[in-house]
């Protein structure tokens, strides 16, 4: 199973973004990255110096977004959608995206969800429940 450190995470991203700058070849799950590094332009000084990025603080103390991690949740989300991974996502989603006029704004609302049910999960010490993970984002 791969398990990427912080500091994998953050090179992965500064890396799909410096390629993307550069007009390199990308691999496809860059290529999902970059995808998403575009429609967050707030992000772009985040990612263009590695060695910030890795030293970067993000906690809640610092009152600020972790690029890193709303990118990685988009990312995330994007697989699961595209599997259909757990079952019954891409449904939800292809409706929450209509409701909403707006796949992006779907994806915001589910990383809410997500969000919840491994909170969830966390605090209960059981597997993430799909099936509450499901109803939520139709809720929305």
């Amino acid at each position: 199973m791969f398990n990427p450190s912080q500091h994998d995470v953050r090179r992965f991203f500064c890396e799909a973004f410096r390629k993307h700058r550069e007009n390199q070849i990308l691999t496809p799950l860059e290529a999902i990255a970059r995808d998403w590094i575009i429609q967050h332009p707030e992000y772009d000084d985040q990612l263009i110096d590695v060695e910030r990025a890795l030293e970067a603080d993000y906690s809640v103390e610092q009152g600020q977004t972790n690029p890193f991690l709303h990118l990685s949740m988009h990312l995330s989300i994007s697989e699961q959608i595209s599997i259909d991974q757990p079952p019954g996502i891409r449904k939800a989603f292809q409706a929450l995206a209509q409701r909403k006029g707006s796949e992006h704004e779907a994806q915001h609302e589910i990383m809410e969800c997500l969000g919840e049910v491994i909170w969830n999960s966390q605090r209960s010490g059981l597997p993430p429940d799909s099936a509450a993970y499901i109803e939520s984002i139709r809720r929305r």
